[in-house]
């Protein structure tokens, strides 16, 4: 009996040593499109978790992000294009680091829709996103 739950108890802890794991996907000073990331000053912190959910073919309106913005593509194909022409084409198991104050849009160009997770870190009431006019 000392035997079989010797056994079972060896089994269950190597299971749980595989279960756990941990990845760095990005770590960066900077954006993606290189320009440093800006001192932030957060005197009343606030984060924001998104799930946005683009429709294959669906091009996002031009806009800017005036805080720090990290996300994840989920699901899909990505591309994102400043107003000045830089490219990024972000694959499902993606993350970004994405430009702050910088007129951009996303643009779902693969055969799904895109699903991408954003969170978004700033003082509380700080808009997240700013569409140009």
């Amino acid at each position: 009996m000392k035997k079989y739950i010797m056994a079972f108890l060896s089994l269950i802890l190597s299971f749980n040593a595989q279960a756990s794991s941990s990845e760095i996907l990005q770590k960066s000073q900077t954006t993606w499109n290189k320009t440093p990331l800006p001192h932030m000053n957060l005197t009343h912190p606030e984060v924001t978790v998104v799930r946005i959910r683009i429709p294959k073919g669906e091009k996002l309106p031009l806009h800017k992000h005036p805080i720090l913005n990290v996300g994840y593509l989920t699901k899909g194909e990505l591309t994102v294009r400043t107003e000045n022409d830089e490219v990024l084409v972000l694959k499902a198991g993606d993350p970004i680091i994405e430009v702050i104050d910088t007129w951009h849009y996303g643009e779902s160009t693969g055969n799904e829709d895109a699903e991408i997770i954003v969170v978004y870190v700033g003082n509380k009431g700080d808009a997240i996103t700013k569409l140009k006019e």
